[in-house]
């Protein structure tokens, strides 16, 4: 998928752990883990607004689009 998710990155700047993160804004820490490695196919609003509330950023400092980076991870299955 073109879209890399950097939540890890800001976690990393933040000093603060997922579970933290998870308990701030209101979802499972499990649900954290599945954005912070990219497998879910979208997030709502209101959790990436929470998400950047809390961590003090923009939405463009967690996710970010890489052109050709679908032909690479098709290539990878």
């Amino acid at each position: 998928m073109p879209i890399i998710v950097n939540l890890d990155v800001m976690l990393a700047r933040r000093k603060m752990r997922s579970r933290e993160l998870a308990e701030r804004i209101g979802i499972t820490e499990q649900n954290v883990s599945l954005l912070k490695s990219g497998k879910v196919r979208g997030v709502r609003f209101d959790t990436l607004a929470r998400i950047c509330e809390t961590l003090g950023c923009q939405p463009g400092d967690i996710l970010e689009y890489v052109p050709g980076k679908e032909d690479a991870d098709e290539a990878a299955d």
